[in-house]
């Protein structure tokens, strides 16, 4: 092992990845980071990071335990939250690389709350929160993803607290909670050594997805604080507002967390989510103003490129696409569009040319989606910001949390969480738990490969 060389290890990853993909028993979701510690079986839980509203029970963010194990005697039931005391704006979570921690951040405060998952799964506790992160990252506001890296934590940013507009980073922190470093996106100005593929270069944030095989790293864009922290119907009656949203992607070298190359995406590019087979070099996303699927794909030279390669419902309308799920065998893709609560499923066998195979109408709204690794089960939520989400239609449509079963051919009802019954508040991100992982995962790279300490 002393003697693997930085060529080699590509294939090796690549190979454990493989392997890792063909346990039968793994369950995890599809949009996990590949350094992560994978559940076995079915999953137990669902964690739902969760935004709290006036009126509503105690009025706090929390996050929201509800049973999903179809044996248990509390199937389709909540069964435990922590509230985190005031209301953050709280949006996405993620899993430390050994799973034993989640952590969730709130836009509004950029506060992150750090949960032990693992002492007890079924009762997940809060057990640290970060005050200072906007301070400690020397600007960057509104934490957004929080990506697994070895021993590490990889938050991108959607703001900034100079102008509150949308030029923003990343920053890293240990699995202990200390803050590390930051990178800033690429801009015009501050290009940090990457190329522009079009004409811009805007610094906006938002997802962050990594290809470890290719030593490559993917970033979005959104929008900045003053528009996301806006009500939906004045903003969008906003002209100059409106011209404020991201319109690019930037590919990254994994290791060195440098800026490669930076695509124009109008429309304000995303979630990415990657394919899991070595021999596809590609990850897609897709554009909430424009409506459209994306995709980011190395070429025959070993160059990287995007295109748009289908619409997603008409486009005319704005449906707003916001979350996708990609099958663990790269097949299909599963789209959300909020503002009519679609979701649609795309046969992606072609990259080049998805094309619609399914849809169906989940709520009045509808924002996230997560599927099992085997594809048999698809979970939803509601809420995609406080000051956007509807007010008015069906009560057990606004606020929820779905859960189905999907058969290859139609999604099929197994239950729902009425949120606004339930008085929890916005249901927002879902991340799958269990009582069980499984062994070996993630996978140890010798300190050769570089990926072992990342920059360390």
């Amino acid at each position: 092992m002393k003697h693997l060389t930085s060529a080699r290890w590509p294939r090796l990853f690549a190979l454990a990845l493989g392997l890792v993909a063909t346990l039968p028993a793994t369950a995890d979701e599809t949009c996990v980071s590949p350094y992560m510690k994978r559940l076995t079986g079915q999953e137990d839980f669902m964690y739902i990071w969760t935004l709290g509203a006036l009126g509503m029970g105690d009025e706090q963010d929390k996050l929201v335990t509800v049973d999903v194990q179809p044996n248990s005697k509390t199937y389709g039931k909540v069964i435990h939250s922590v509230s985190v005391g005031g209301r953050n704006e709280a949006h996405h979570s993620g899993f430390t690389d050994d799973r034993r921690f989640l952590w969730a951040g709130g836009l509004d405060s950029s506060n992150i709350f750090i949960f032990d998952v693992h002492t007890d799964p079924a009762k997940p506790k809060l057990v640290s929160t970060i005050t200072d992160f906007v301070a400690a990252t020397g600007g960057i506001v509104g934490p957004h993803s929080f990506y697994a890296l070895p021993g590490r934590m990889l938050i991108t940013g959607l703001s900034n607290n100079q102008d509150h507009g949308g030029r923003t980073g990343m920053a890293e922190y240990t699995n202990e909670g200390e803050y590390i470093t930051t990178h800033w996106m690429p801009t015009d100005d501050a290009l940090g050594g990457a190329v522009k593929a079009g004409k811009l270069a805007d610094g906006y944030g938002y997802d962050v997805r990594a290809m470890p095989r290719l030593n490559v790293m993917l970033t979005s864009s959104f929008t900045g604080w003053n528009n996301y922290m806006m009500n939906l119907g004045k903003m969008m009656a906003d002209g100059e507002a409106m011209k404020r949203f991201g319109n690019t992607v930037a590919v990254w070298d994994l290791h060195t967390r440098k800026p490669l190359k930076v695509f124009d995406v109008p429309g304000a590019p995303l979630e990415i989510r990657c394919a899991w087979n070595e021999k596809h070099d590609y990850c897609f996303t897709t554009t909430a103003l424009t409506s459209q699927i994306w995709l980011i794909h190395r070429d025959g030279k070993g160059e990287w490129q995007a295109q748009s390669v289908a619409n997603i419902g008409d486009p005319k309308k704005i449906p707003l696409p916001v979350d996708i799920s990609i099958a663990a065998d790269d097949s299909t893709l599963w789209v959300n569009t909020w503002n009519d609560g679609m979701a649609r499923l795309f046969d992606i066998s072609d990259p080049f040319k998805p094309k619609q195979i399914y849809e169906k109408q989940i709520g009045a709204q509808v924002n996230m989606v997560s599927q099992s690794w085997d594809g048999k089960r698809v979970y939803f939520t509601s809420s995609l910001l406080a000051n956007w989400d509807k007010t008015e239609g069906p009560e057990g449509d606004l606020q929820f949390f779905k859960a189905y079963a999907w058969d290859g051919k139609a999604l099929k009802h197994s239950f729902s969480v009425n949120f606004i019954k339930e008085k929890l508040g916005r249901a927002h991100q879902m991340t799958l738990g269990a009582r069980a992982m499984s062994a070996g995962v993630p996978i140890d790279l010798p300190a050769t490969t570089g990926l072992a300490t990342l920059g360390k």
